[in-house]
C-alpha cells in the first residue's frame, strides 16, 4: 500500500507542478496516508460490525460514533481544510508536517530554511491560521443568523 500511495503522490505532482514540490509532497502523501488509514478503519468498522462469537451467537460490535458527533467531526475538518487552502502554501505545509509529527529538521529541509528558522515560521503560521479560522467561523455563524 506504501508503494501504492507514493505512486500516486507522484503522479501528482508530475500532473500539477507545486512551486516548492518538497513540502507539496509531504502533505499530499500525509493526506493519501490519512485517507487510506481512514478508509481501513472504516472497512474494519463494517467487517466488525457482526461478531461471531465461539457459540454461535452473534453479538453487536462496538457501536459507531453518534450521527451528532459525526457531524461534528466533519464539520471541523472541512472548516480546517477551508482553511488550510486560504493560507499560504508554505503555511499550511508548515502545518500539516507538524501536525503529523515531522521533525524540525525534516520540515527546514523540505522547505529549504535551517532548523532554527522552522520555529518562527511554525509560530507566525499558526498566528494566520488562527486568525483565518476566527473570520471562517465568524462568517459562518453570520451565515447561519442570516439564513434563520
Amino acid at each position: 500500500m506504501a508503494e501504492d500511495l507514493a505512486q500516486e503522490a507522484f503522479v501528482r505532482l508530475i500532473d500539477k507542478p507545486p512551486r516548492e514540490p518538497d513540502a507539496w509532497l509531504y502533505v499530499v502523501a500525509g493526506n493519501l496516508a490519512r485517507d487510506a488509514q481512514r478508509g481501513e478503519l472504516r472497512r474494519s468498522r463494517h467487517l466488525g460490525i457482526v461478531d461471531t462469537a465461539d457459540d454461535g451467537r452473534v453479538e453487536a460490535a462496538d457501536p459507531a460514533p453518534s450521527a451528532d458527533e459525526s457531524m461534528c467531526s466533519a464539520e471541523e475538518s472541512a472548516l480546517v481544510q477551508e482553511t488550510l487552502a486560504l493560507l499560504p502554501e508554505r503555511d499550511a505545509a508548515l502545518l500539516v508536517m507538524r501536525a503529523d509529527d515531522v521533525s524540525y529538521r525534516e520540515i527546514a529541509a523540505a522547505i529549504g530554511v535551517s532548523p532554527t528558522s522552522v520555529g518562527p515560521l511554525l509560530a507566525r503560521a499558526q498566528q494566520r491560521f488562527i486568525r483565518a479560522l476566527g473570520t471562517r467561523a465568524h462568517d459562518r455563524g453570520g451565515d447561519a443568523r442570516a439564513s434563520n
